[in-house]
């Protein structure tokens, strides 16, 4: 850690004007996005190199950031997604037998600007009180201009309502993660954001994963002789979505199993004709508990989202392909966290059973998955 950019001034401000003043932490400069918050004490790593954090200025609720340092194991990604960080006592040296270097230099490297030395448990109740919202970031000599000339640069920022952002993440070409041990299955994942987590976890389970570009084409997907497709994460409003909703809706015409999550989960309630909506200050971090409704069976979860699904929450609905159902809820909110179709093969959910960081309560539904495709395949 730099001691001479400790010494930089820096500020927050949200577009409400509430402003935080603290030291710049990582990279030099000005950064905006929108101000959501995580409340895990660990697995930072994996919150920054996640692509559904693009765009998105992540608050550290947890006061105590950065002693475990960073990895070439750990990341979700090649890169750091978010937009900005905050913290409030970021850890001056890194202890860790797998640590490569420390988290602000991987920051500052990254151009990701930062601030220390704010009250993130005061933000994150704000936050919660007043819903997400855009935020600004100012270190260095942008931190020294007027307040109106700060916030006004906050409320004149690009709002996550409307954004359409998988571009952005998706890989430019597509890839394959091959089966551990003998391959049983072949998938095709479209990357609207996706964790390397994910391939894993269906390669450990003897699936060889082909991850294609969010813009893949119905036609290109089937060209590789999928047993079923999976739709990921990723940022950015599902509202907008349009060319993955098309491709969905081919695949349940066609009786392909589909499973999604996270973004993939709400691509297949506009497939069955529901609605999407924005959360207040939506879901993020660890310890969320979802109850799955056929069972009664709680898991505690990995969140973040900042949308959610529009569906009956008891009894079954038709859509255009036949009866489905809400599958899981959230029980702090009773928000959406899952959908099942019971006359096509296809379900979703909207958190991570994927999370490499964990909680690992869910990451049975990749076995679930992989039933769907084994009865097709008998059947």
């Amino acid at each position: 850690m730099t001691t001479d950019r400790l010494d930089q001034p820096a500020v927050l401000v949200l577009e409400d004007g509430r402003t935080s003043h603290g030291r710049a932490y990582g990279a030099l400069g000005t950064t905006f996005g929108e101000a959501v918050f995580s409340t895990g004490m660990s697995g930072y790593q994996e919150t920054l190199t996640d692509p559904s954090y693009h765009r998105q200025v992540v608050i550290m609720t947890a006061p105590h950031i950065g002693n475990t340092g960073m990895n070439d194991e750990d990341g979700e990604s090649s890169r750091i997604w978010v937009s900005g960080y905050v913290v409030r006592d970021p850890s001056r040296i890194s202890s860790n037998w797998r640590a490569t270097r420390g988290l602000e230099d991987q920051l500052r490297d990254q151009g990701i600007v930062g601030i220390s030395g704010v009250d993130t448990r005061a933000l994150t109740r704000h936050l919660r009180e007043r819903g997400a919202m855009r935020v600004g970031i100012f270190s260095g000599a942008a931190a020294l201009r007027t307040p109106a000339e700060l916030l006004a640069e906050v409320q004149a920022s690009p709002e996550m309502a409307g954004a359409d952002l998988t571009g952005d993440v998706s890989t430019a070409r597509a890839y394959v993660v091959p089966a551990v041990g003998e391959r049983r299955f072949t998938v095709a994942a479209i990357d609207l954001g996706i964790k390397s987590m994910t391939p894993h976890q269906m390669a450990l389970r003897g699936i060889e994963v082909h991850v294609m570009p969010a813009r893949s084409t119905t036609e290109e997907i089937m060209a590789v002789r999928p047993d079923g497709v999976f739709f990921s994460n990723g940022p950015g409003d599902p509202a907008t979505a349009d060319h993955a909703v098309s491709v969905m809706t081919d695949l349940l015409a066609a009786r392909i199993p589909v499973f999604g999550i996270c973004f993939g989960n709400q691509v297949l309630g506009r497939a069955l004709g529901l609605g999407t909506y924005k959360l207040r200050y939506g879901h993020r971090g660890i310890n969320q508990p979802v109850q799955d409704l056929a069972t009664g069976r709680v898991a505690v979860t990995a969140h973040n989202h900042g949308f959610a699904v529009d569906a009956p929450r008891t009894g079954d609905f038709d859509t255009p392909f036949g009866r489905a159902r809400v599958s899981h809820v959230c029980l702090n909110d009773d928000v959406v966290e899952g959908l099942r179709c019971l006359d096509v093969p296809a379900f979703s959910v909207r958190y991570h059973p994927e999370a490499a960081a964990g909680p690992h309560d869910a990451d049975y539904l990749f076995d679930e998955f992989t039933q769907l495709m084994a009865e097709r395949q008998v059947g």
